[in-house]
């Protein structure tokens, strides 16, 4: 049926299903009169066709079980399938959060043990798993350092960030009440730590910082950074969506950070995109336990787990009840199933896969950083521009080739980005054709660049007029 509607094929008296038996108690009544409709125009379409219709749709869709997904930053690796088979049994699935906790017992010691293994991941004392994404983990950082420091007499007025940093991080500082000021990079794409101290006083209440950060690279100054901000009486905050390259390497608690959020959704595996659902549990030092998010798990004296919900300095509940369950369960059967020498494993994969990548693509395309990658490498399309290529067009262009495109203009401090995540999941064999490809597209750039100007050429849709898309929403482009 390719991408034709479904309605194209209704045709009277076919049927793809059936309804259930009406077993309702009779007291039980339907909707009220006034609501129902006489008729709902439903296609009646054969079951055969319509399960093709939505397989073929299905296949249409770049994804991670599909094909490569070197999404920088982003850490859109393969999810293993063990993760959904443990959260799809009918006890973690059926449960509801309104249950008595006496029911609710497994769940509850679910989270209190992935809480536990967070702590220890990342050396932090205490965590909330409450937060649904790792933005949202953000902005419940910031209302914990506002909290901080009001408690202490004076609530601050600026949080510094890189100009590197993820676009997430001045909003959610934004959104706190902060004003977001930004710090210089060096000339080996890390903080300027000279910069830094200039800006550092009393109206500084943290700095956001991501680590490794955008451009892959490790902040070598880390420690001196946490001496120079804790001397202000300023919190150090840490942007853990990198946290898939160091597991296991290094901990933020013992680099100087007294905050960080997780993004399960990307470093331990749960599903990322397709609009959620996520997490991004936020772990803290001792000192800042006090403020997280209510309820929390604790354990009663009869060994019973339960809500605690009074908690007179917390920053209160931001998301209902105690965040996205089923991402819980999957990262915890992720943990579980790699063990502690398996994450390891997994981040130093991580790093050895951007590397390889890092220098088998170093001849063909600018490396404004040719430094040591983490987790991820950025490359720059300049060479390419010399005939017209922008890294959009290279990103079309891998497109063709079953291959997603990776995230391109950022950071926003290079120029014709290209950040490549290639992940841990990804076997040797299909780094080496995302290789291959891109230096099929290198020289395209050079012997044929309108090939690429043009892609893609295979796909279901081309290459869209993203300035009609911006300004009119309802469009329709051509295939």
């Amino acid at each position: 049926m390719s991408i034709q509607l479904i309605f194209d094929h209704d045709k009277p008296d076919r049927r793809s299903g059936f309804c259930p038996i009406d077993d309702l108690p009779a007291e039980i009544t339907g909707p009220a009169p006034e609501l129902l409709r006489d008729e709902c125009d439903i296609p009646q379409v054969a079951e055969p066709e319509v399960v093709r219709h939505f397989v073929n749709l299905s296949t249409l869709n770049h994804h991670i079980d599909k094909g490569f997904y070197p999404l920088g930053s982003c850490t859109m690796k393969y999810n293993p399938k063990i993760n959904e088979v443990v959260a799809s049994m009918p006890g973690f699935a059926g449960i509801h959060p309104h249950q008595p906790t006496e029911t609710l017992q497994g769940a509850l010691k679910l989270m209190r043990e992935l809480e536990s293994m967070l702590c220890e991941i990342t050396g932090f004392d205490a965590i909330t798993l409450q937060p649904a994404a790792g933005a949202h983990g953000e902005l419940t950082a910031m209302y914990m350092v506002k909290a901080y420091h009001t408690t202490n007499g004076n609530p601050r007025r600026k949080v510094l960030t890189p100009d590197s940093s993820h676009g997430t991080n001045p909003a959610s500082i934004v959104m706190a009440g902060y004003e977001p000021v930004s710090i210089p990079s060096n000339a080996s794409g890390r903080v300027d730590l000279e910069a830094l101290k200039g800006m550092l006083d009393d109206e500084v209440a943290a700095i956001m910082i991501t680590n490794p950060n955008t451009m892959g690279l490790f902040e070598k100054e880390i420690s001196a950074i946490a001496d120079a901000v804790h001397n202000v009486g300023s919190l150090m905050y840490m942007d853990g969506a990198n946290m898939n390259a160091l597991m296991g390497i290094s901990r933020p608690g013992d680099m100087g950070f007294d905050l960080v959020h997780l993004n399960l959704h990307k470093t331990f595996s749960t599903p990322h995109g397709g609009g959620g659902p996520g997490s991004g549990p936020v772990a803290v030092i001792k000192e800042l336990e006090p403020y997280l998010p209510r309820p929390r798990i604790v354990q009663l004296e009869d060994e019973k787990l339960d809500w605690d919900w009074d908690i007179p300095q917390s920053v209160g509940q931001i998301h209902g009840n105690y965040g996205n369950f089923g991402m819980h369960v999957r990262a915890l059967t992720y943990i579980r199933a790699l063990g502690e020498n398996g994450l390891n494993r997994a981040s130093e994969i991580a790093i050895l896969n951007a590397n390889y990548i890092r220098r088998k693509l170093d001849d063909v395309y600018l490396l404004p950083y040719n430094d040591t990658s983490m987790h991820e490498v950025v490359f720059s399309s300049d060479w390419q521009g010399k005939n017209g290529i922008k890294a959009m067009d290279i990103a079309k262009r891998l497109l063709d080739f079953d291959i997603h495109a990776p995230t391109i203009n950022f950071p926003l401090i290079i120029h014709e980005a290209m950040m490549i995540e290639p992940t841990e999941t990804e076997s040797l064999e299909t780094l080496d054709r995302f290789i291959e490809v891109m230096r099929q597209i290198d020289r395209e750039a050079m012997e044929t660049p309108e090939v690429l100007k043009n892609a893609p050429h295979n796909t279901p849709v081309s290459r869209f007029n993203e300035a009609a898309a911006a300004r009119a929403l309802d469009i329709v482009c051509g295939s």
